[in-house]
């Protein structure tokens, strides 16, 4: 409860309903914002430590459309990051489907992140893996050079542009304050708990990050 993002997202929630009613994830998921807020506002514990286990607070994608509609300025969005957080820091994201995915995004993510300053790195998203991009993007991804410089970017070149070169010195910066803010620590926690839940099922890294980055059960799903 002294987590700021708890301190600053709930304010007495009345439990009206319209932080559900604008959450776009709440259309397609089998997600209530509303009742996770009623929960930790009764700070029930068994509640509260099913909800660290469950797939549910993996569904938001903290787009925060809940506090701009609360008529008490809620933001069940920030609810859920503390969840989160605690869920990561317990351990007990290993529980749930969507929770173990955390290791491939953390792995790939800021991977990208850290060594070339951007979320997602072109000559990295493989058409292979991501089949989503459609067959245009397989034809990019053959040609990426030129298409860019046709598109008129600066990809992993020096100077201004889109896709540029980011500096070492700026790089170095940004591993930094992963260092310092414990971000570091966070995906070396993430990443052993993935190692040791793989190593559980028989599997290889790579087997196991196939795994989760391909299973997603029915259960999510409104439809």
């Amino acid at each position: 409860m002294q987590d700021y993002r708890i301190r600053e997202g709930l304010n007495a929630c009345i439990n009206c309903g319209t932080c559900t009613a604008i959450c776009p994830a709440a259309e397609f998921y089998r997600y209530d914002p509303r009742r996770i807020v009623d929960i930790v506002q009764h700070q029930d514990d068994e509640q509260i430590e099913e909800l660290l286990k469950s797939d549910t607070i993996w569904y938001c994608g903290e787009c925060m459309s809940c506090v701009t509609r609360c008529p008490r300025k809620n933001a069940a969005g920030l609810v859920i990051m503390a969840l989160r957080n605690l869920a990561i820091e317990t351990g007990l994201f290993m529980e749930s489907e969507k929770g173990r995915q955390m290791y491939l995004l953390c792995k790939d993510l800021n991977h990208n992140v850290l060594n070339y300053g951007y979320c997602v790195y072109p000559r990295l998203f493989g058409y292979k893996e991501h089949q989503e991009a459609g067959l245009v993007w397989e034809w990019v991804h053959n040609n990426i050079d030129d298409v860019f410089d046709r598109l008129g970017a600066n990809l992993d070149k020096d100077g201004p542009g889109a896709m540029r070169k980011i500096p070492q010195k700026d790089l170095d910066e940004l591993k930094r304050i992963y260092d310092i803010t414990g971000a570091t620590q966070r995906l070396e926690n993430v990443r052993q708990a993935g190692l040791k839940k793989a190593e559980e099922l028989g599997l290889t890294e790579e087997e196991y990050c196939q795994k989760i980055y391909t299973e997603c059960s029915p259960k999510h799903f409104n439809h």
